[in-house]
């Protein structure tokens, strides 16, 4: 069972956004894959200021759906692991082209899981752990690469912090980690927002209990 490691750059944010571009690769084969897709609905000026893809940028590519890269990467998904950041962003972007999914990782959640951090976006870990990679931020190629880097960290503090000898051992424990939830420590909401629990408890009970 190979590792795909996977990003999208999408029309917007909601629940409809649709894929303008794909990029994968697979740790199995080194297969490298990154393709843009003119989407069946216009891309938003919010998505544009994020990825920088414009309508027409895209006007002249084909529709995922009429592409051969769709039959390609359903197998892919449905028979390997995927591995994105915040994977149910682009799993949602995945279903709505009609694909199914299989087993996946989330990166986003097992570094809650494994690392200390104050802030747990890609870009944000990129620097703050030191991950060497040469790639522009916000594009679906750029995010693969701090991404694969990203995941092969983890894969190490993973083996250390459970005293794992092999990769096996490795995938199975953060498959385990990925299904299990993440205890928030701050409350990231409210007038609240940035103290701890424990504070918030000993501060104001009753707006937890409420």
């Amino acid at each position: 069972m190979a590792i795909i490691i996977l990003d999208t750059e999408t029309t917007d944010k909601d629940e409809g956004k649709r894929l303008i571009q794909l990029a994968y690769k697979n740790l199995e084969t080194g297969e490298f894959v990154n393709e843009y897709f003119k989407p069946p609905v216009p891309i938003s000026f919010g998505a544009m200021a994020v990825h920088h893809v414009t309508n027409e940028m895209v006007a002249d590519k084909k529709p995922f759906a009429e592409s051969e890269h769709k039959a390609i990467v359903a197998d892919l998904l449905k028979t390997n692991i995927l591995v994105a950041h915040n994977a149910s962003f682009d799993i949602q972007v995945l279903k709505n082209e009609g694909l199914e999914i299989g087993q996946s990782l989330d990166t986003l959640r097992l570094a809650r899981h494994l690392l200390d951090s104050e802030q747990y976006s890609l870009q944000y870990l990129r620097y703050s752990l030191g991950l060497a990679v040469d790639a522009s931020a916000h594009d679906a190629l750029g995010d693969v690469l701090v991404l694969e880097a990203l995941f092969e960290y983890l894969k190490k503090q993973a083996q250390e912090q459970f005293k794992l000898s092999s990769e096996e051992e490795v995938i199975a424990k953060l498959l385990e980690l990925n299904d299990m939830p993440v205890l928030l420590v701050e409350v990231n909401f409210g007038k609240h927002k940035g103290k701890t629990f424990e504070q918030v408890v000993k501060e104001d009970r009753s707006y937890l209990q409420w």
